[in-house]
């Protein structure tokens, strides 16, 4: 079976109201957030069929750290990773390598961190 490598991710955070925002006004989404019991789920807009993988935000205490420097490394795709980077200091994130090119055929990438303190990527062709 064909499918794509990344099946499912979470991004962990301390306060979901905040990273909410955040993701909203960086991405320009709508974030759906559910409470399963303790552990808040903020969804990530996702459509059968289409390229890319599930996932979002999660908020455990006991399971989930926010970090900066360790752990998986998440690349979001984007058309020009200029159009989320020019929205991430404005929501409360800090950029950490500004749009870098990483060859001409690989396209160009960028790193922040997100309002909790995780260490994330972007990367698009332009």
């Amino acid at each position: 079976m064909e499918s794509n490598m990344v099946g499912w991710f979470e991004i962990p955070v301390t306060d979901m109201a905040r990273a909410k925002a955040f993701y909203e006004a960086v991405f320009e989404i709508d974030v759906q957030i559910h409470d399963l019991g303790g552990t808040k789920m903020g969804w990530f807009p996702w459509s059968e069929g289409k390229p890319g993988s599930l996932g979002g935000l999660i908020e455990n205490k006991s399971h989930y750290t926010p970090s900066d420097s360790a752990g998986v490394l998440i690349y979001f795709s984007s058309p020009d990773v200029s159009n989320e980077l020019s929205r991430i200091e404005g929501a409360g994130g800090k950029i950490i390598q500004p749009k870098t090119q990483i060859s001409p055929d690989i396209g160009y990438m960028a790193l922040f961190l997100d309002t909790e303190g995780n260490r994330l990527a972007l990367h698009s062709r332009a």
